[in-house]
């Protein structure tokens, strides 16, 4: 981990975000819980999205569909024979590893070594720098790049063909080391299926293994037609669901980016065969707008392009987040074709298809699907949040302060009540009254330990965007000081003004405003 990855870990337990699951058990490997501001974090995530999902497109409908499915459900899907990871060991370290992921890691060094020279040469050649010239002429550069797709293009060949042996000799060719330890005593490479079984009592009559659902979007095809009817939605339309989906990942790590029980917020948009490229640059600009409505950076995001595409896609690509251990995916956009209904129509026997009044002809439409990890969005939030900067003291100078600058919309906490001092009844006796008037309207904090420039410091690290200071003056004026997390101002208002301003600032309505 780098550092201010190790430092946003140990964040989240100290302030209630995340912690480990068992822990005074030694803990559960890639199992997590949520604590008091994690909780509310994730709510808040997982709103944002239903509500630019559902609430703001008329044409698509929520779904909550049970984790246990039929077991034909995943031979159907193909989750029972292709729900494979390429795995390989480090016979030194001890260490598994994803074989595609070690080549996908090793692809992204050489990008970054051509970035570096590009941004040189933007250095030195100012306005007259050509980016693309310049990546075709000069030697180093273009070499890298032309090994860019040639290891790309043998990858996705592996992965397409299920070829195990030229994958691990990629890894040995390409002289990758263990991440770890440094060696390169690699054993062969092996599949392994990611799915968590389990038991039924009975199922047709004879006992037989049930898995946990590794997706949430198999629960939306099979309850196609059962939404499309009592919604009588029109292609194209949409089916949204969260919850939570279970995969057995031997290689989990960096903290929450990758677990074994995790969250999904997926929406499959269904649409007439040949339109769905067109839908599919639609959700894709759609879903980058969301991020950046979020305040991300343009830099911080980017398309990935899938190099091998799967079984039932047509076009796939990411969206991915600058993490602090580099460009990693945050969501998915596939054009899944008509695989899913056709393949659960074959295995069920039920027809699964759509009639079109306006063509009047019935068809297995496409689907366009978008995919994320609340996990995932979780800890780009996080990521992006968290930051030191200099803030003045009282005697003039400044001093480090660390923020986690959330987005007020999405924020745990929205203000903290702080009585200036907690010794003088007057003052606390107005302060909690505040406080229990504003709990009403949103998630408050009433805080009266320390010093009202400590807490102030406990109150930014928590990431909440305002503190509402209760202070000798409000006895006689009957107002308050609001303090802004992000700029410092702070600013005198009427009490019965406070929550309607807090309000506004913090509304999820600025958010999806944006969209």
């Amino acid at each position: 981990m780098s550092d201010v990855f190790k430092n946003i870990v140990s964040h989240c337990k100290e302030y209630g975000y995340v912690f480990q699951s068992s822990e005074i058990y030694d803990g559960l490997a890639a199992v997590y819980d949520y604590g008091p501001n994690g909780v509310l974090l994730k709510n808040n995530i997982r709103e944002y999205w239903w509500k630019s999902m559902v609430q703001l497109h008329d044409n698509i409908s929520g779904l909550d569909a049970a984790i246990f499915m039929h077991p034909k459900t995943w031979k159907a899907s193909g989750h029972v024979d292709a729900f494979m990871d390429p795995l390989i060991d480090n016979k030194d370290s001890k260490k598994r590893y994803r074989a595609d992921v070690l080549v996908e890691d090793y692809i992204e060094k050489l990008h970054q070594k051509v970035d570096k020279e590009v941004r040189k040469a933007a250095k030195r050649f100012g306005d007259d720098f050509v980016e693309e010239k310049f990546k075709a002429e000069h030697p180093r550069v273009s070499g890298y790049i032309a090994k860019i797709e040639e290891i790309k293009a043998e990858l996705a060949r592996c992965l397409n063909e299920s070829d195990l042996e030229a994958l691990g000799q990629l890894i040995k060719n390409l002289d990758i080391p263990d991440p770890v330890g440094g060696s390169r005593n690699w054993t062969e490479v092996r599949q392994f299926n990611l799915m968590f079984s389990t038991q039924l009592g009975n199922v047709a009559g004879k006992e037989e293994k049930l898995y946990l659902r590794p997706e949430t979007a198999q629960g939306i095809f099979v309850n196609f037609l059962n939404v499309a009817n009592t919604s009588r939605s029109k292609v194209p339309f949409g089916i949204a669901q969260t919850g939570k989906a279970f995969r057995n990942e031997i290689i989990a790590r960096q903290f929450i980016f990758r677990m074994r029980e995790f969250e999904q917020m997926e929406m499959q948009y269904f649409v007439r065969p040949g339109e769905e490229m067109k839908w599919y640059e639609y959700w894709k600009e759609f879903r980058m707008k969301w991020h950046k409505a979020l305040g991300t950076p343009d830099e911080k995001l980017r398309y990935h392009n899938h190099d091998n595409l799967a079984h039932y896609a047509n076009a796939a690509v990411d969206i991915q987040y600058d993490f602090p251990f580099g460009f990693k995916e945050l969501e998915g956009i596939h054009s899944r074709t008509d695989f899913d209904l056709k393949q659960h129509q074959e295995y069920s026997g039920k027809k699964l298809q759509y009639f079109d009044p306006e063509l009047s002809e019935s068809y297995t439409p496409y689907v366009v699907e978008t995919s994320i990890g609340l996990d995932r969005m979780f800890l780009a939030i996080l990521s992006q949040a968290y930051q030191e900067d200099e803030v003045p003291d009282a005697d003039g100078k400044t001093s480090k302060r660390l923020v986690l600058k959330l987005p007020p919309a999405l924020a745990p906490i929205k203000c903290a009540v702080l009585p200036l001092v907690k010794n003088k009844e007057e003052i606390t006796e107005k302060a909690t009254a505040i406080f229990n008037e504003l709990r009403y309207a949103f998630d408050c904090q009433y805080d009266e330990k320390d010093t009202i420039g400590r807490r102030y410091r406990r109150q930014d690290a928590n990431g909440t965007p305002f503190c509402v200071t209760v202070d000798f003056e409000t006895l006689e004026d009957n107002a308050v000081t609001l303090r802004d997390r992000d700029t410092l101002e702070q600013i005198r208002i009427p009490i019965n003004e406070v929550e309607r301003v807090i309000a506004e600032k913090t509304s999820m309505n600025t958010l999806l405003k944006k969209l």
